[in-house]
């Protein structure tokens, strides 16, 4: 399995910019997948030019590994989304430690969560658990409670070969396919409808 070293360690190390080589650890058995270094590598490079102060919502954020990885390349500010209490503990465990304070965790259901509209964000990332069918909700709220602008730009992953319904307003902009699961960076930019 491609988070095996996790398992086995319990631990996440931060793999560029100003927090590299910072390890977050979590216990062994909490429910969580973070994203492999290599796809993070990737995704990361995908980002290069937008992350700096960018503002970043992190919707599933399990290890916390995106949103952290967000703020060690200088993202302005990044709030992450956690369903399960054990790995809030985790996560605000982890921040003290790496004396981060633009960053807010903040325990909820994700789909509820997002049915109140804030300010929308510069860059999301939705990577749910794979055995649950949030990516489509999710990406409906975000477009239809205002939670994207012109030009935010959205990471999704999921298993291979699992659909997605995408609108018409995500351009595909970078794509990524492994053996076991697909990545795909969308810029939003608002179409007019046609008439």
């Amino acid at each position: 399995m491609y988070n095996s070293f996790f398992k086995k360690k319990g631990q996440v190390y931060i793999i560029s910019g100003k927090l590299k080589g910072r390890k977050l650890s979590f216990k062994e058995n909490l429910n969580i997948r973070p994203t492999t270094n290599r796809i993070r590598e990737t995704l990361f490079n995908w980002l290069s030019k937008y992350i700096q102060n960018s503002r970043c919502l992190d919707c599933f954020a399990g290890s916390g590994a995106l949103g952290l990885e967000a703020i060690s390349r200088h993202a302005k500010f990044v709030t992450l989304l956690e369903i399960e209490k054990k790995n809030v503990i985790s996560l605000k465990n982890n921040i003290k430690k790496l004396n981060i304070s633009n960053l807010e965790i903040i325990h909820t259901n994700t789909l509820n969560w997002l049915k109140k509209p804030k300010k929308p964000y510069d860059i999301i990332f939705i990577d749910p658990p794979y055995n649950e069918e949030l990516i489509d909700k999710t990406i409906i709220l975000l477009e239809k409670k205002k939670w994207i602008k012109n030009k935010s730009i959205i990471y999704i992953e999921t298993k291979r070969n699992q659909p997605l319904i995408i609108s018409h307003n995500f351009d595909l902009y970078k794509k990524k396919v492994t053996n076991q699961i697909a990545c795909y960076l969308y810029i939003f930019k608002i179409k007019k409808s046609k008439t």
